[in-house]
Formats: C-alpha cells, structure tokens, sequence
C-alpha cells in the first residue's frame, strides 16, 4: 500500500483540476464546497478555461502549480485524466481522487483508460480513490474537507464511512443528517482502481475519534484479503457493512454438492463470512442506522440478557417477542430485586422482566427501577420505554432515565413514545450517550447486534486446530490421479485421503464378479450397502446404483441383478468397473461436510443437514478455511436444522464434539490439500453422543492446474 494516509484525508493543500464557474457543474460544486466549509488548508483551482473560481486565482495546468498539492481532485473528461495524472505523478503529488466517469463502468475502452491510471499510479507509489465516485471528507476541525458534491458537510461525530456507490453515499449522508448521526471521514471508492475497502478500513480504524465504520459495497474487492483485514479490525472498532448485489443461482452444473450449494447459496455465504470475521450485516438501510446508532455512542460491554423497563404493557410485550426473535434472553428478576421494585412500584405493576411500572409511575420510579436493573447481575442490557403521561412529562423522565443510569458500563437504550413532539427530549438523551428508537423492535435489534460484536470480540484471536494426519499419503494419491489426466478421484480414492485426514468410514470390500461380491459382504458383515463403481457416475442413487441395508445374502443378489439392470436402462454409457461391498450403520442423522474452493475466497467449507435432498432443502452454512475455536461449533448451530442434531423424540443427541472435529479436520484439509477444488463428504453420520461421525459416501474433485499453496495458507 503506497504513500501514507494522512495526505488524503488530512491534506495541506488540495488542487482540484476542473474546477469550473460553470453554474450547477460537479467542478463548480466540489470546488465551493472546499471553500464553504472553510478547510484549514490550501486549495487551488486548476481549468485553463477561467482566470479565478470562486474568488481564487485559478492555474491553466498541474504544472502551473507553485507547488505540488499533498491531494488531487481530478473532475477532467475521461480521455484527460491519464495525462493528468501522469502530470500529478510527476510533479509528487501522492494522493488522488478521481471524480470523473468513463472508465471500467462503461466497458470497451473505458477499461483500458482504467488500466493506464493503476499503471501511472503503481508507477509513482499513489494512493488512488476512484475513478467515478463522489469523493471524500473530514469533519475534523483540524481538517474541514469537504472533497465532495455533497453541498453540506455533516455534522462532527464518531461514524466512518466508506461506499461503493457514490448516489447511495450521497441519500446516506443525508438521511443520516436527518437523524442527527454524525460522522468523521467519508470514502467513495466507486471503481476501486487503486485504493479499496481493505486498504481504508485499517487507516480509519486508526483514528480515535471513529467509534463504527459503515460499509456499503455490491461486490467485495478481494474477499479473502477483506475477511483478513476485517477480523483485526473489528477487534478494535465495529464495522457494520450493508452488501447489495445479490447474485441469482448459478445455472452451471457442478462437481458436487457442495459446489452446486456455493453457488445457489452465494448471499448466504456472504453471511458466514462476515460473521467469521466479526462484522455486522445489515438487511437495510434502516437497519444499518439502528446498529450505526447504538455503536456510535461508544458501547462496548454486552451480553445477551435484556432487561426491558417501561411504563405500558403492550410496548414491553413486542420488545419482548423482538428479543426473543433477535436471540437475547429476558431473565427473570432475582426476587430480592422484585421485592425492591414492588416497595415503591405500584401494585398492579409487573416486575419480572420486562418490568411494567404502569402509566402512573413518576419520574423517581423511573429513576430507581433503571438504578436496580442496571445494579442487577442478571442484566447486562436494558430498555427503557417511556410514554409521557400527564402526570409525567418527556424532559422530567430524560432526567431520571440520565441521573440513573450515571457511570454504569451496561448499555441503555430508550424508546420514547408521545402524541407531543419529543424532538428536544431525544437529542437530550442521544447527546447523553443514550440512543434512541422509534420502535422497541429497532431497539431490541440494536442490542443484539452489539451483543454479537460484543461476544465475537471476548474471543480473541485464536489459531485453528492442527491435527496429525498422514498429509503425505494424502497428497501421493492425489499426485497420481493428477499424473493420469483425471480431474476427480474414483469414491474408494476420496475415502483413502479422508481417512489419512482421521475420518472415518464403515469397513468395505471392492469386488468385480457377483461371487466376490457375496464373499465381501460374508467379511464385511451383514447387513451391507451395495454400490457401483463407474467413473461416469457422480450421483450414484439417481441411476440405482446404490442398494442399503442388505440383511443376507439372498437380498444382496437381487440387489445385484436389479442394480445392473438400472445401469443398462439409466446409463448406458457408464463402464462399470465392479462393486463397493460396505458395511451397513444403522442410525445416526445425515449431514453434509464439504468444501468448495472459490475463486475470491479460496477453500470455503460448507455445512448442513445432508442425504439426498440436500439441494432441496439448501440447509447449509458457510466458512472459510482455516476454522478457528468456536466457528466449527457456530457453523453447526447456524442452520435451521439444528435441533434435530440434539435429543430428538426419544432419539438421543448426536455426538457434536466428534461432529465439530470433523469439521476442523476438514479445515486442515482445505488447506494442506490445494489441489483439492471440490469435496462432499455426504452423508457423514452424526451417531448418538461418545459414538463419533462416521462417513458414507465421499466425493473429491480437482483443479485442473496446479494451485498456489501460498494463495490459501492463512
């Protein structure tokens, strides 16, 4: 990464090559933004057009310049901009900001103009914003840049912001002006030639006025690069991030399962991943504001337990549902707190959480309920949902609400409700460090993303587990396959390098006559599961060649006959090249283990419930590799079948510690094995508790050139 950061959103003297006196013009606009805002620096204007802009002398060139500017604002038609920035690097300027259009947005010759400006920007070390975006800024009284066409500045606060859209940037910063949010700096990166989110997100991290970072992107730049860079940061400051774009399924076949799963399942995967890296996504605009909010006022301890005060019971109901919806508990009140409560409450109040002082409550109850919850240590959250009453007006209940909560570290958050106008009530309350909600279920989801943050971030970093395995055998198989021409392995092949991975598989016989075939199953054991071995069948039950549970010997020969008769009739063009003989294991629930190497993100494991339906029911979640302590465990626990995995109608619960060392182990695997472009261990067989996994079927595909071992490492 070139240059320093402090240039670009602290620079002494800013040149703004196109700056017009051209009415309504974007160099018209950006130009007297610099100036209206009063920016602490210098700034140039450079048009060959006009003699001044805005009252300043304006220079006909870069070379014209009495000196190099520390940052360059480049409002020139596309076909320009090359040469001006050649100028720029020439002159040593080191930081640039291309505002103009034309470029990789529009194809055909726009990509190679945007080819040239990487090259004149690796040539002189630049940090580049753009091209085609809207610009940067910082509210900093140090600072006051307004590099934008933005025509106000917003107001100074504890948000950064960085977007891939410069229009969306744009409503953003307004509507967050219109709820009072505040901001540090502000990026838009638009085409990403040269800087992009992984480079920005650290340098604004660095600045202590910044408190959340918001993000707004449609693709990311380099995925696994971002996931690296996110995971430290947001152990410092949270980084909320909205992502647009998303991608219908893939109609291309696929390997595997696991492939085919990616591909359908792209949006969801983009929810592991960041979750993997500690960053908060937001399913909209408002959403992200929600969570922007309540990060914004600097809270950093939480937990998953909310207490919920309030003044009316319906309003405590729906917070209520809300937090159970968002994963927080509403624990019950000690009893010595409940009688506490009742002493000065009313009667007909209700104090188990959430806590219903009633309508008639004066502001020192307010006061002392919110001083006992905040005291409690069962709580380590709480809502207060107020409704003025005539008794009880908003300013005197923001008082109490502010006096009681004092120094407590616990997060509070207020949902006030009025049929006056509460304005003045709730920026006494948001100046205070106490956001507020227009609904309790916005409240209640803030909570819990910053719960989330909060348990993501105790976890520390930790590396992931290494197991012995027999690495070497692993990879002489896979070099022999390769050494054949072949781009996937034969089951038998699959099963020999999960094992030299430490997963297991039933005890088997491969067989080509029906007489062999009924002496394997005789050292197997009965009963046995029947299945064909062809290298023209990937998917071996939609042909009828696999057979399960064959009790004896008479059931294994008409499994025999018929399996060969579904071949001729269902794949006629397979060679069949004879039969696995495989020992039966009776119960145990079916999953899906898997990795799909991806071209952004690189080996990306996969998990969900399995068996034949699984891209029916696209169960599934997604990580990338390598796992750390607990992401195998959260991974088991993100899917929607999850309770099934447990004590289950009488069935006992499956082992998940053995079913979560599979998982790391096929971790280890993605990233030792890089030749490895597909896998689907489907099913793996989760048996009851202290009884292990045990694989049943196992398929491996590879790439066809050699991979960069460096490129997955982590």
């Amino acid at each position: 990464m070139p240059g320093s950061f402090r240039e670009l959103f602290a620079p002494r003297s800013v040149a703004v090559v196109g700056a017009s006196r051209r009415p309504e013009s974007v160099g018209a606009t950006l130009f007297a933004n610099i100036l209206k805002e009063d920016f602490t620096g210098v700034v140039y204007p450079v048009n060959p057009s006009w003699q001044s802009v805005g009252g300043v002398r304006c220079y006909p060139s870069v070379r014209a310049l009495p000196e190099p500017p520390e940052l360059a604002v480049i409002i020139v038609p596309a076909p320009g901009v090359a040469e001006t920035l050649e100028a720029l690097g020439r002159g040593g300027t080191r930081q640039a900001v291309i505002i103009s259009s034309g470029f990789k947005e529009v194809g055909g010759e726009g990509i190679e103009r945007e080819s040239a400006l990487r090259a004149i920007a690796a040539r002189y070390r630049m940090n580049l914003v753009g091209p085609n975006c809207f610009g940067v800024f910082n509210t900093d009284p140090a600072v006051r840049l307004n590099a934008t066409f933005s025509n106000t500045l917003p107001t100074r606060g504890s948000v950064a912001f960085i977007s891939q859209s410069g229009a969306l940037g744009a409503g953003i910063l307004n509507y967050a002006r219109a709820q009072g949010i505040g901001f540090t700096q502000f990026v838009s990166v638009g085409n990403r030639a040269g800087l992009d989110e992984n480079d920005l997100l650290p340098a604004l991290a660095e600045d202590p006025a910044t408190r959340v970072i918001l993000l707004y992107v449609e693709a990311l730049a380099q995925g696994r690069r971002f996931l690296e860079v996110a995971r430290k940061v947001t152990g410092r400051v949270p980084v909320l991030v909205i992502k647009s774009g998303r991608t219908p399924q893939g109609a291309q076949a696929a390997l595997s399962h696991t492939g085919s799963l990616a591909q359908a399942q792209s949006d969801r995967l983009f929810d592991g991943l960041f979750e993997q890296a500690g960053v908060l996504r937001a399913q909209s605009l408002a959403e992200l504001f929600q969570m922007a909010k309540v990060f914004s006022q600097g809270a950093r301890r939480s937990g998953m337990r909310l207490a919920v005060l309030t003044n009316s019971g319906g309003p405590g109901i729906v917070a209520a549902d809300a937090a159970v919806r968002s994963g927080l508990t509403l624990p019950a009140l000690p009893e010595g707190t409940q009688q506490k409560l009742r002493s000065f409450l009313s009667v007909n109040g209700a104090f188990r959480n959430p806590v219903d002082m009633t309508a008639d409550v004066p502001p020192r109850g307010y006061e002392r309920a919110l001083r006992l919850l905040l005291r409690s240590g069962q709580v380590d959250n709480v809502l207060v949902i107020a409704t003025p009453t005539g008794n009880t007006g908003g300013a005197e209940v923001v008082e109490a609400i502010l006096r009681a909560r004092d120094r407590s570290p616990k997060p509070v958050v207020s949902c006030l409700f009025g049929v006056a106008d509460l304005t003045r009530e709730v920026s006494r309350l948001e100046s205070s460090g106490v956001p507020n909600f227009v609904f309790p279920e916005e409240a209640v989801l803030a909570v819990s993303k910053l719960a989330r943050w909060a348990q993501w971030r105790s976890l520390g970093e930790r590396s992931p587990p290494r197991f012995r395995v027999d690495r070497s055998a692993a990879r002489r198989r896979l070099r022999r396959a390769r050494a054949l021409g072949r781009t996937s392995l034969a089951e038998f092949e699959a099963r020999e390098v999960l094992e030299d991975y430490g997963i297991a598989f039933p005890a088997f016989r491969r067989a080509r006559k029906d007489e062999e075939v009924l002496a394997a199953a005789e050292k197997v054991g009965y009963p046995v599961v029947l299945k064909a071995i062809s290298p023209q069948i990937l998917h071996k039950t939609e042909v009828g060649g696999v057979a399960a549970n064959l009790r004896d010997a008479g059931a294994l020969k008409e499994a025999l006959a018929a399996m060969r008769s579904s071949l001729r009739a269902r794949a006629p063009t397979a060679v069949l090249e004879g039969f696995e003989v495989e020992k039966f294991v009776e119960g145990g629930r079916e999953v899906i283990l898997g990795i799909h190497r991806d071209a952004q993100f690189g080996p990306v494991l996969v998990f969900g419930l399995g068996g034949i339906y699984v891209e029916a029911t696209q169960d599934v979640t997604f990580r990338l590799a390598p796992l750390r302590p607990p992401e195998a465990e959260n991974m088991v626990r993100a899917i929607q079948g999850f309770p099934l995995l447990g004590a289950f109608r009488g069935e006992p619960a499956g082992d998940l510690p053995a079913l979560h060392e599979a998982l790391y182990r096929i971790s280890q695997l993605a990233l030792d094995l890089p030749e490895v472009d597909e896998l689907d261990v489907n099913p793996l067989l989760v048996l009851p508790e202290g009884k292990g996994v045990v694989a049943v079927d196992a398929r491996i595909g590879l790439s066809r050139a050699p991979s960069s071992r460096s490129a997955t490492r982590p």
